[in-house]
């Protein structure tokens, strides 16, 4: 069965080249390539750009919107937040960098399991990488962001680890809705918020929760909501000094009745 798992991790990004350089206006990023990427005893293969006249050439990934978030109005890349040492921008579109994006939210929301517990950890892993990579292909320009975090010094040399990821999407959720004023008709959620364990309390998150401003504000929304546990008391705190407040939260019979852990319902207007 584990062997199997792998197949299907690995045909699941055969399609997903690797980019080794890509051009944004006058800057270009250069990522390191790697033939081969390990992940939890699965080996994907990777292919990497060429060109036989010389000149540098970018493989473009079948996303929607794919190379044109993170730039500016004179065609520069850019990083959206840099404080507290990190850097946020929006996910390299690129094979390599989306399995990274979705190896630290599974390590981040992993249960650990007495039995077989490296065998759910990747079936998780699966499922988290299968929706991320749904996500990018399917959502319209400017309705989702996947936003990462990174040191601000970075090594040319080796491939940049990714210590933090958030997801931001457009919603309409009247459940949501209804806590905001009445011409507001959508909002954007933020969501999979997830640190490295090693980077957890050196503000990672936070700069995180800030570029999420900057964008809602760079795409027009006035409004970010999110959830946490009601008895997660650290998230909250991390969440009400990034400015949310607690609007609402689920009923006592949610966690007597059902058994699922009560959630609060946190919103953040932003000025626009």
């Amino acid at each position: 069965m584990k062997q199997h798992q792998n197949v299907n991790m690995a045909n699941l990004l055969a399609s997903y080249p690797n980019i080794s350089e890509l051009s944004y206006g006058l800057i270009t990023v250069s990522r390191p390539v790697r033939r081969t990427r390990l992940i939890t005893n699965c080996v994907v293969h990777c292919s990497s750009s060429s060109s036989s006249s010389g000149s540098s050439s970018t493989e473009e990934v079948g996303f929607v919107g794919s190379g044109k978030f993170g730039i500016d109005s004179k065609g520069e890349f850019k990083y959206l937040v840099s404080e507290y040492g990190w850097k946020v921008r929006s996910l390299f579109r690129n094979g390599d960098e989306v399995r990274q994006a979705a190896q630290v939210q599974a390590e981040a929301f992993h249960e650990p399991v007495f039995l077989f517990n490296d065998l759910f950890f990747q079936f998780f892993q699966a499922e988290v990488l299968s929706g991320l990579v749904y996500k990018l292909r399917s959502s319209p320009p400017n309705r989702y962001a996947c936003l990462v975090a990174e040191p601000t010094l970075i090594d040319t040399s080796e491939s940049q680890e990714l210590v933090g990821v958030v997801d931001l999407t457009a919603s309409r959720d009247q459940n949501v809705l209804e806590h905001l004023p009445p011409d507001a008709d959508e909002y954007l959620y933020v969501s999979g918020i997830a640190v490295l364990k090693s980077f957890r309390r050196k503000k990672v998150a936070t700069a995180l929760l800030k570029a999420c401003d900057m964008l809602s504000a760079e795409w027009g929304f006035q409004y970010l909501a999110l959830r946490a546990y009601e008895d997660d008391f650290g998230a909250r705190e991390l969440y009400a000094n990034a400015g949310y407040r607690v609007v609402s939260g689920d009923p006592p019979w949610m966690s007597t009745w059902i058994g699922r852990k009560r959630c609060v319902l946190m919103i953040k207007q932003i000025p626009i």
